[in-house]
This record gives C-alpha cells, sequence and structure tokens, in this order.
C-alpha cells in the first residue's frame, strides 16, 4: 500500500517465476522467532507472496495465516497443512484483535503504509507478542561474478527501481519502529544455483520488469554473456545476508 492507500503491485504478473526463483529464508530465522514468543498459537505472515515464510512458520505454531494484496501471489503460494491463505492488504488484515503470537513481514516492509501498519500489528498482535520484519539487498557470490551482477543493479536498471527501494538499501535504518527492537542474531540466505538460476531471479526483480516494459527490451541480456563466462557451469553459492528488526507489543 502507499500512502493514499492504493496497492503497489510490482509481482503479480510473474508471480510463477517469482515462487521459482525466490531463495528462501533459513529455518533458523523461524525458530528464533518462536522462541521469542511466549504462546505458538497463531502467527500472521503479511504479505506472504509465494508463501515460503508462512511454511517456515507452520513449523513452529498451530497455525499461520498468509495474507497478501495481491490475488495472483496467493493463488501461487504452496499449499501446507496449518497454513491459510487469504487476500488482504497489509494495514487492513481483517483478523480478530489480540489474535496473533507472531507476525512476520519478509522484504515487504518497505512498500506499507507505515503508520497504518503499524497500528494494524499494535491490534492484532497480542500483548508481548512479537512483530518481525526482515529484508535483503543484493547478494554476493565472488568478486568476479559480483561486477555483472553489480552493474545490472546500480547501472543497467538503476532508474527503473522504486523509490522505496532506498529503505531496503539503507537496511531500514530509516523506519522508525513502535518500540525498541529486540537483539537479533546475524542471518543470511544461500542457495547453490546455476547460472540460468540466476539469470531467472534477475528477472523477477521490479526493476527488470519495468525496464522491459518500458524500454521493450531485456535488461539482463546487457550483462548476460558476461554473467555466463564469469560464472561457469558448475553451480556456485549465492549470499544473501538478512537485515532483521523485531520488536515485543506492549499494552
Amino acid at each position: 500500500m502507499t500512502a493514499g492507500g492504493s496497492f503497489k503491485d510490482h509481482f503479480s504478473d510473474f508471480s510463477a517465476n517469482y515462487a521459482r526463483y525466490r531463495p528462501q529464508y533459513p529455518e533458523s530465522l523461524f525458530g528464533f522467532l518462536a522462541s521469542c514468543c511466549e504462546r505458538r498459537e497463531q502467527a500472521w505472515d503479511c504479505a506472504t507472496g509465494n508463501g515460503q515464510s508462512a511454511l517456515g512458520l507452520a513449523q513452529h505454531f498451530d497455525h499461520v495465516i498468509a495474507t497478501d494484496a495481491s490475488t495472483a501471489q496467493i493463488d501461487a503460494a504452496i499449499a501446507t497443512a496449518g497454513v491459510s491463505y487469504r487476500v488482504a492488504p497489509a494495514e487492513q488484515s481483517g483478523l480478530d484483535a489480540n489474535s496473533i503470537d507472531l507476525l512476520t513481514v519478509g522484504q515487504a516492509l518497505h512498500w506499507f503504509d507505515l503508520p497504518r501498519f503499524f497500528a494494524e500489528a499494535a491490534r492484532v498482535v497480542k500483548s508481548d507478542g512479537v512483530v518481525a520484519a526482515w529484508s535483503y539487498r543484493m547478494c554476493s557470490v565472488d568478486d568476479v561474478v559480483d561486477a555483472p551482477l553489480d552493474e545490472l543493479y546500480s547501472d543497467v536498471v538503476d532508474a527503473f527501481w522504486p523509490p522505496e527501494r532506498d529503505i531496503v538499501d539503507r537496511a531500514y535504518v530509516d523506519i522508525e519502529f513502535p518500540a525498541p527492537l529486540l537483539d537479533v542474531p546475524g542471518f543470511e540466505m544461500s542457495v547453490a544455483w546455476s547460472v540460468d538460476d540466476m539469470l531467472g531471479y534477475l528477472r523477477t526483480w521490479s526493476a527488470s520488469k519495468r525496464y522491459a516494459t518500458q524500454l521493450g527490451e531485456d535488461p539482463v541480456a546487457i550483462i548476460e554473456a558476461r554473467l555466463r563466462a564469469a560464472w561457469g557451469e558448475k553451480a556456485r553459492i549465492a549470499v544473501w545476508p538478512l537485515t532483521v528488526c523485531a520488536y515485543r507489543v506492549t499494552d
């Protein structure tokens, strides 16, 4: 949602590829967040996208409600026992008051109308419950592979990133959370990918999509040959450090 209340949908028209090519959050993240909660009856994964966080939460909570403002994302989400998917905006979830032990937001908080979202979080999260949001910036493989990746990110599609991307690049330091943040250990995502996996991921970037729509060309093709040469035939490990911000709701 924007401050004016309209949903900025950057991902629905390629939700299947988004689900296929996004890296997975570490199980240790969900275990840690669950350990912060006195009760583990119900979690809310807000802006669930393809549902990957909901699946992780389902290992620790009796029930998970996973919402997204995009019908296409919900339609592409992974069905699993213990998870209920709903179409709903972050700022108006439709959930019962004082019903949630843990609220999570993965790589999406920067899209929200923050005052309205934090008010909604205060309404639905139980006293002493936890709200956690995380983001990730550019991945890293090694110096040789990183060069064409950085060129795509910072030069080729730089003008096509939505302005909210700056919030991510600054690791959420500009967000004023409504309570003191908890001490959180370091977490990261890592995957062993082929070069084709990485190319698929790069094409899911909102900036790549906007570039292609406005200019009629695939921006990833500009760096594809160099990336293939740098990557080689074998799988390589890509790493995304996570910025995790969590706070406890109090009366």
